[in-house]
């Protein structure tokens, strides 16, 4: 295989609870191809994990060495829920979402949630995910990792700001603070600067990936489902339904943002030269595609991002196998070519 045969792509990692277990499909996937190199992604939340453990298992070992990390990383997760009752509420928390289908405990934590701060009912800060981050992963290898760029996107608590972490940032920290969801535990202090989950501003950021990546295919794995054909009408129906639309928003617009500067720039009609600026050359060349599926993550409900029970974990597994393996089938020749997610859309 020659080299010229090898197409770049980003990869825009969204965070979404125990169904980060579907990225680490899709990636398992795209790992198994080695017509394509992952030039720069960009997580939140599950896609930060992703993301750290990927590029720590490339350094370790090549591409199986990323397969074997991930796979022992959610295997990590799914042990950890055993280890008492708290501890699966906890990492559904932490993973993005923490309703348990009306269960005792599910009301028992929606009633402590209202009624005191993590400072009150944690005062520990424990976190059943921060000895996993740790010992999972060796980030001073991420950090110098120099087979794939990494960005992690956290919120800024003081300023309400996005804050993308670059590679030479990364930390445990960093990736906790990811996913930091304030009503469950304490912001994440870095640097003296406090950090909620990354998800409110950027579910994932994909300004990094697209301003400084030389690749200009972005495949954007999305866990939250776009649409729902259902109408809600229960009260746990509408909350869920709202957390998907709220922690797509962001997403949503800067899609918007770009489909709109390609628009303006297509209207313009010159070719993208040396005079026009750097980003705004980025954004002409940029070609969007999505590996997504969600017709079967919709089926599961916002509460299934609770589950780390393994054969769940290993379910979202071979559902994201699956759908990056038919992304492939029907897309791979599009790269380097066309985009293959349309942006008009976005503007409507």
């Amino acid at each position: 295989m020659t080299s010229r045969r090898i197409k770049l792509i980003d990869l825009a990692l969204q965070g979404g609870g125990a169904h980060g277990a579907f990225t680490w499909g899709v990636l398992d996937r795209l790992l198994e191809d080695e017509r394509i190199e992952i030039s720069a992604i960009s997580g939140t939340s599950a896609g930060a994990m992703n993301a750290v453990v990927l590029a720590d298992g490339l350094m370790a070992g090549g591409r199986k060495g990323a397969t074997q990390g991930l796979r022992r990383f959610w295997s990590r997760v799914s042990n950890a829920s055993g280890r008492g009752p708290m501890v699966p509420a906890a990492l559904g928390a932490f993973f993005g979402h923490w309703s348990l289908q009306g269960s005792p405990l599910q009301r028992y934590m929606d009633w402590v949630g209202r009624s005191m701060s993590p400072h009150q009912f944690n005062p520990l800060d424990l976190n059943p995910l921060r000895d996993i981050v740790a010992s999972e992963v060796d980030f001073e290898r991420v950090r110098a990792c120099d087979k794939v760029r990494l960005f992690v996107s956290a919120t800024n608590v003081r300023t309400g700001r996005l804050k993308e972490f670059r590679q030479t940032e990364l930390s445990a920290d960093a990736v906790l603070a990811s996913a930091c969801l304030p009503l469950m535990f304490r912001a994440v202090e870095i640097d003296g600067e406090a950090y909620w989950d990354g998800g409110y501003l950027g579910n994932p950021s994909l300004l990094p990936l697209i301003a400084e990546s030389p690749a200009h295919d972005l495949v954007l794995v999305q866990i939250n489902p776009s649409r729902r054909e259902v109408l809600p009408t229960t009260a746990a129906d509408i909350l869920d339904r709202l957390n998907e639309i709220t922690f797509n928003s962001s997403l949503v617009k800067e899609l918007r943002s770009v489909a709109l500067i390609q628009q303006l720039l297509r209207l313009e009609g010159a070719p993208p030269g040396a005079d026009r600026a750097p980003l705004f050359r980025q954004v002409s060349a940029l070609r969007m595609h999505r590996i997504d599926a969600d017709a079967e993550l919709a089926v599961l409900g916002a509460a299934s991002k609770t589950n780390t029970a393994w054969p769940f974990l290993t379910r979202l597994h071979r559902i994201g196998h699956r759908a990056a393996h038919a992304w492939l089938e029907n897309n791979f020749t599009h790269l380097g070519r066309r985009a293959t997610l349309a942006l008009d859309p976005y503007l409507q």
